[in-house]
């Protein structure tokens, strides 16, 4: 089995609408705004606004600066599966 097939297999992606998902609710739980969110994270209110709709593609730069202004972390894992 090739290396790449094997990582297809066993890592499962966190698809964007679930981070969109995960950060508008960390949002509202700390009641901020999207004005708010754009200005303590440098992030441009139109790229904010595109990427909680679903609509923009944000890098992980800008993702990291979002993440970091709402205390959340970035990680990425491998899951184990039982074999």
């Amino acid at each position: 089995m090739k290396i790449n097939q094997y990582f297809y297999q066993k890592v499962q992606y966190m698809t964007l609408f679930k981070v969109i998902d995960q950060i508008k609710e960390r949002r509202k739980v700390l009641k901020v705004t999207q004005e708010m969110l754009a200005e303590s994270s440098g992030v441009g209110l139109r790229t904010l606004k595109q990427f909680e709709s679903g609509k923009g593609n944000p890098t992980l730069t800008t993702l990291g600066e979002i993440c970091d202004a709402l205390g959340l972390e970035i990680t990425l894992e491998i899951k184990k599966t039982e074999p």
